[in-house]
C-alpha cells in the first residue's frame, strides 16, 4: 500500500491507543470465561501452564515484531508473507487470519448473551449478540480514531477491573471473608492442599496447554495497528515487551488469586470463575461489577476482531488476493468495505448462538484455535524467510531482533505442533483438526483457482 496511487490508511493510532490495544489484547474471554475449562484440566498447575504459553506467544510477537519495526504496513503478516514468502503464502496467511477472526467474534458475540442474562435472564442471547454487532460494526465504520479510542476505553476498564480483583480477592483471602457455608475458607493453601500443583498429573497441565493459548489470540493485533500507528518504530517494540508482565499479572496472578478463593475443584464453569468467586463469598455488588468487565472484555475483542478483519480483507485487496472493491476507504481512513463484509460475516455468528447456544463458545473456540495456530505457524516460517531475503547483513542492521534467532523459530515450531498433537488426542479437540486440514486444503484450492482465474482475465 505504498503507490501513490493507491488508498492509504490513516495513522491516527496515537502510542496511548497502541500500548492500551496492546494491553486489553491480553485480557479476553479466554481469560475471563475460558480459564474455567483450562482449571478443570490442569488445577492449581495452570499457573505453569501459563507460563509456557506466555514464552511461546512472546517469541511468535517477537518475530511478528522484528518485521514490523523494520516495514510497519497494516495487514502485517499477510503481507510479509506476500512479499517475503510468495504470493500464495500472502492469500493462505490472509484469508484465514480473517477466518480465525470470524470464528472468535462468533466466540465473543455467543458467550455477551450469557453476560447479560446475569442481568436479565429473559432476554435471549441472539439478541443481544445482534446489538453488539451493530454498534460495534458503527464504530469501527466511523474512523480508526473512533475504534482507537473505545478500545482505549475498554482496555482501561478490563485492566483497571483485574488489578482490582487480585487486591480484593487478596483481601478476602487475608480476612478469610467466607459466606458460603459449602465451601471452605479462602486460603493460599488452597494451591497445593486440593490434590497437590498438580492434581492432574503433568498430562493435565500439559492438555491446558491448548485452551491457554486461546487465551492468548488476538494479541498479534499489535502487528495489525502498525499501519495506522503515528510512530510504530517507537511503540511496537515498547508493546510487544511488555507482553512477559502481562501475563504474570493478569493471568498468574488473576488465576492464582480466584484458585485462592474457591478451590479449584469447585469452580462450575456455569459462570465466569471471576464472577464465581465473588458471590460464593457474599460480596453481590463486586460480582455485578464484574460481570460488567468481562462484558466489556468481549465487546472489546469483536471490536478487534472487526478492525483487524476489515485491515486485513483491505490488505488482500491490494495484493490481488481479494477482489478490488475492498480497498475502498471512508473520507475518515476507515476500510468501510472490509469492515462491512466482515460485520456481514459475523451475522452467522447470530445464527450459530441462536441455534446452538450452550455448545458455541467451546466448540467455537477450538476450532479458533487451528485457525491461530496456522496463523502463528506462518509468522514464524515468514521471519525465516524474511531474513534470508534481507541477508546477513540486513539482519545486523535490524533494530528489533528476534532473541535467539533460528533456535527460537524451532522452539516455537516445535511446541505449536505439539499443541496440535495434544488437539488430536483430544476428543473435544480433534474435530478441529480435521477443519483445519480442510480449510487449508480450501484455502490452496481457492489460490489455484483465483491464480488460473486471473491468467485466463489477463
Amino acid at each position: 500500500m505504498s503507490k501513490a496511487n493507491e488508498p492509504e490508511l490513516h495513522r491516527s493510532l496515537k502510542n496511548r491507543h497502541v500500548q492500551m490495544i496492546a494491553l486489553g489484547g491480553a485480557i479476553g474471554t479466554g481469560l475471563f470465561y475460558g480459564s474455567a475449562s483450562s482449571i478443570a484440566l490442569a488445577g492449581p498447575s495452570i499457573l505453569f501452564t501459563y507460563l509456557v504459553g506466555g514464552a511461546i506467544i512472546f517469541l511468535v510477537m517477537r518475530a511478528l515484531g522484528e518485521m514490523s519495526v523494520d516495514h510497519p504496513v497494516s495487514g502485517a503478516f499477510s503481507l510479509y508473507a506476500y512479499e517475503y514468502w510468495s504470493p500464495r503464502a500472502g492469500f493462505v496467511s490472509g484469508w484465514n487470519y480473517w477466518f480465525n477472526y470470524v470464528l472468535v467474534s462468533m466466540a465473543e458475540l455467543s458467550v455477551i448473551g450469557l453476560y447479560i442474562n446475569y442481568w436479565l435472564p429473559g432476554v435471549p442471547a441472539w439478541v443481544s449478540a445482534l446489538v453488539a454487532l451493530v454498534v460495534i460494526t458503527f464504530i469501527n465504520l466511523v474512523s480508526v480514531k473512533a475504534f482507537g479510542e473505545f478500545e482505549f476505553w475498554f482496555a482501561i476498564i478490563k485492566v483497571v477491573a483485574v488489578i482490582g480483583m487480585i487486591v480484593l480477592g487478596a483481601i478476602v483471602v487475608i480476612a478469610g471473608i467466607n459466606n458460603s457455608s459449602s465451601l471452605p475458607d479462602p486460603s493460599f493453601t488452597h494451591l497445593w492442599r486440593e490434590g497437590g500443583w498438580f492434581p492432574n498429573g503433568f498430562s493435565g497441565a500439559a492438555m491446558a496447554l491448548v485452551p491457554v493459548m486461546f487465551s492468548f489470540g488476538g494479541i498479534e493485533l499489535i502487528g495489525v495497528t502498525a499501519g495506522e500507528a503515528e510512530d510504530p518504530k517507537r511503540t511496537i517494540p515498547r508493546a510487544i515487551n511488555q507482553i512477559v508482565y502481562r501475563i504474570l499479572i493478569f493471568y498468574v496472578g488473576s488465576l492464582a488469586v480466584i484458585m485462592s478463593v474457591v478451590p479449584w475443584n469447585r469452580i462450575d464453569g456455569e459462570l465466569s470463575p471471576f464472577v464465581q468467586i465473588f458471590d460464593n463469598v457474599g460480596i453481590s455488588f463486586a460480582a455485578h461489577i464484574l460481570n460488567l468487565v468481562v462484558l466489556t472484555a468481549a465487546l472489546s475483542v469483536y471490536n478487534s476482531a472487526l478492525y483487524s478483519n476489515g485491515r486485513m480483507l483491505f490488505t488482500l485487496a491490494g495484493q490481488k488476493n481479494a477482489p478490488g472493491f475492498l480497498t475502498r476507504l471512508s473520507s475518515r481512513g476507515a476500510p468501510f468495505a472490509g469492515v462491512t463484509v466482515s460485520s456481514l460475516a459475523g451475522l452467522v455468528s447470530v445464527l450459530v448462538v441462536f441455534l446452538w447456544q450452550e455448545f458455541a463458545f467451546s466448540y467455537l473456540l477450538s476450532v479458533a484455535l487451528i485457525a491461530g495456530i496456522i496463523n502463528w505457524v506462518m509468522i514464524m516460517i515468514t521471519q525465516l524467510k524474511f531474513r534470508a531475503k534481507i541477508g546477513a547483513d540486513g539482519v545486523s542492521q535490524l533494530a528489533f531482533k528476534l532473541p535467539g534467532g533460528k533456535v527460537s523459530t524451532v522452539i516455537v515450531l516445535v511446541a505449536l505442533g505439539y499443541v496440535v498433537v495434544q488437539m488430536a488426542l483430544s476428543p473435544n479437540y480433534r474435530t478441529a483438526i480435521a477443519v483445519g486440514i480442510v480449510w487449508l486444503a480450501v484455502l490452496l484450492g481457492a489460490y489455484e483457482v483465483k491464480k488460473r482465474w486471473g491468467a485466463k482475465a489477463r
